[in-house]
């Protein structure tokens, strides 16, 4: 006697059963995948241009490819649906015509399920003009430049001056962590692939927001920074020193920033959410960062110490970079980039804000640079002019420069 097959199959079963798993696995197991040869697609509003589609391999079967477009009456796909025949791997030539200006994601849905589609996808920015692309791409240089070399009007004037005093020493110590943490971001998010794995599984179709350019700005800031701090070290700086106020800030910062990279480090969290904890840092900072100067320049009734070529270069820059901001809009209809994110043009303009205090501190209300304030290094004479000194003795003196040092400028004591 043979015990009776389970199944009602007899001795057929296991030939039964592996008939079917063998027609499920042929028809589940994705094989190739489905690809676009370029990412980004630049047109005018009512021309027409093409990307193509191909598969890395052929499939055994039929397939249906459906090109999809989530807003309505933008784009003009021709062809939007293609029937790819049994061992055909393409290429598929697609044209797109723009109707209307902005950016849009076409990406393509293929049935059955037997190739990867993740990467059939193309983002399409339709313009109003190439010459507004063009103007915007020359901005974006000029005000590159501007901000990359408004570093060194501050540190010529230390040179010349053989001193710091009237720079602020808790706008260094907030720049160079602002810059630390940017740097750690942008290099992070460029160059460590298991961090840009983590950006691209979160944002599929998404681009890597950091370039070469970005890096290269941060880690020169950072570098600029550190010299500035380094002829604090060497030239005459009166009573200066970091506040009490900033250096809470910085243990402030530093426990976030040792809290963050423990829970990066025990897998409690990715390292891509580690380096947005840091790019949040950098944020707060470019907030704060300016108010230590303002407010010292107020207190002593003087900007002498505090170069006026800095702040102008880094208001070049910002305007530029918001004027930027405001022309790509109009060229590619993407108000919301402005009104419905403000994160990135309001910081442009807090910062502007500020650089207009600082014109109006130095052109303005403090624009006497012959009157003795305390804790100026120097104070521009002419020949024969009469200066009066802290004591309120007048001496008359035809030297370029009369040396008035001593006074504590520690931005508010403790």
């Amino acid at each position: 006697m043979f015990p009776t097959p389970i199944f009602g199959f007899g001795g057929k079963t296991p030939k039964m059963l592996f008939l079917t798993f063998t027609f499920v696995f042929s028809f589940s197991v994705v094989s190739g995948d489905l690809t676009v040869l370029e990412n980004e697609l630049t047109i005018l509003v009512g021309n027409t241009s093409h990307f193509t589609l191909n598969l890395t391999e052929p499939v055994a079967q039929e397939l249906d490819v459906s090109l999809i477009v989530p807003e309505k009456d933008v784009l003009k796909i021709d062809p939007y649906q293609i029937t790819v025949a049994p061992r055909s791997a393409g290429p598929w030539k697609i044209d797109v015509t723009g109707e209307e200006r902005g950016h849009f994601l076409v990406y393509a849905n293929v049935t059955p399920h037997v190739v990867n589609a993740d990467k059939a996808f193309i983002r399409v920015t339709v313009q109003y003009s190439e010459l507004l692309s063009l103007i915007s791409v020359i901005i974006g240089w000029v005000y590159f430049i501007a901000w990359s070399i408004s570093f060194y009007p501050q540190i010529y004037e230390n040179f010349v001056r053989k001193s710091v005093v009237g720079l602020n020493f808790d706008f260094l110590a907030l720049n160079i962590v602002g810059f630390t943490m940017y740097s750690l971001f942008n290099i992070g998010l460029y160059y460590v692939p298991q961090v840009e794995e983590e950006y691209f599984r979160r944002h599929p179709r998404g681009l890597n927001p950091v370039q070469l350019n970005d890096i290269v700005f941060a880690v020169h800031a950072a570098f600029a920074t550190i010299l500035t701090i380094l002829q604090c070290f060497c030239y005459e700086r009166g009573s200066q020193r970091v506040s009490t106020t900033a250096r809470s800030i910085l243990v402030a910062f530093f426990l976030i920033f040792v809290t963050c990279l423990g829970l990066a480090l025990f897998n409690y969290i990715d390292w891509l959410d580690f380096l947005y904890d840091c790019s949040y840092i950098k944020l707060t900072i470019t907030l704060i960062k300016y108010i230590p100067q303002a407010f010292m320049n107020y207190q002593r009734k003087s900007t002498v110490g505090w170069s006026i070529g800095n702040v102008l270069l880094d208001f070049t820059g910002g305007i530029l970079s918001m004027g930027q901001m405001i022309l790509n809009a109009y060229n590619y209809n993407d108000w919301v980039s402005i009104f419905g994110d403000p994160t990135k043009f309001g910081l442009g303009l807090f910062s502007v804000v500020f650089d207009i205090l600082f014109i109006v501190q130095h052109y303005v209300l403090y624009r006497n640079p012959y009157e003795p304030i305390p804790g100026n290094v120097f104070v521009q004479a002419t020949e024969n002019e009469v200066i009066t000194d802290p004591g309120g003795s007048e001496t008359a003196d035809s030297e370029k420069l009369t040396q008035v040092t001593g006074a504590d400028d520690t931005l508010g004591g403790d």
